[in-house]
């Protein structure tokens, strides 16, 4: 559990809208930090319950004939930042060096994922304003992709709209697993007490593995079972589709598919309350 230090940042009770407001991460243990800092600058309390686990394939076996191959490629596409830092993770241990990818152009899903390839010295020559696998495919025009070869190294589950769209287009489509998302050990008791006594504000949920992994440790058919009282932030409609699938209700979708964004709709959320 993370409580914010600093209860009297200036400004007053108006500057931290989620003062008082306890709100769950469900990100993997690793990677929940910056939306904890976010929350916690904005005076609420964040409890950790990680949803997910990012570990290794079970096998390189497709992964290492790719990298292989990779000049034959005219496109990678890279839909989040796991992806990028598991393949390039890969390809210097297959390879040693980044040059190998010289001759294939890059897109990226989003922001931090660009961010993520320009701190390896890769720039990518796609970034969608809409961050989802339907952005990356408006900026690649039907036209352009005929007898292309693209590589989309990604995670063991993910939505196949973005490959089979691409062959549809006459592109030649090989999608790699570079890791897996696996339901952690997580102990949920006294989180499961806390929500059914409501003393939980918020949930938030930065992907569709995220949610459906939550059912899965709180033994769940609905999400309504155990979040009818709670408000549910998704980082965007992908993940909210997951959790009405689900049987839960989206209060906050972010209009920008980031972790800024999302804290900037909790925010707004929390302060819309307020009001009331």
């Amino acid at each position: 559990m993370r409580r914010a230090l600093d209860k009297k940042f200036k400004g007053g009770k108006s500057r931290q809208p989620l003062l008082d407001k306890r709100i769950v991460i469900t990100r993997a243990r690793s990677q929940a930090g910056e939306l904890a800092r976010r929350i916690g600058d904005l005076g609420g309390e964040t409890i950790d319950c990680p949803t997910i686990e990012i570990q290794p394939p079970e096998s390189y076996d497709r992964l290492d004939a790719a990298i292989g191959a990779i000049h034959t490629y005219d496109w990678l596409i890279f839909t989040s930042v796991n992806g990028v830092e598991r393949f390039l993770m890969r390809l210097k241990c297959m390879t040693g060096a980044l040059g190998k990818l010289t001759g294939s152009q890059i897109a990226a899903i989003g922001p931090q994922t660009a961010a993520r390839l320009a701190r390896a010295g890769l720039n990518p020559a796609v970034v969608p304003k809409q961050y989802m696998a339907e952005g990356i495919l408006h900026v690649l025009a039907s036209d352009t992709m005929v007898g292309k070869r693209v590589l989309i190294p990604r995670a063991d589950k993910a939505r196949d709209v973005l490959p089979e769209t691409l062959r549809e287009r006459g592109a030649t489509v090989d999608v790699v697993e570079v890791y897996r998302t696996v339901v952690p050990n997580t102990d949920v008791s006294v989180l499961r007490t806390l929500l059914r006594e409501q003393k939980i504000d918020m949930v938030t949920f930065t992907s569709s593995s995220t949610v459906v992994n939550f059912a899965k440790l709180f033994r769940v058919q609905s999400l309504a079972e155990l979040l009818a009282a709670t408000a549910i932030a998704c980082i965007g409609p992908i993940t909210k589709n997951t959790v009405e699938g689900l049987g839960g209700h989206a209060a906050v979708v972010a209009d920008q598919f980031t972790i800024a964004g999302l804290v900037r709709a909790i925010a707004k959320y929390f302060q819309g309350q307020a009001r009331m």
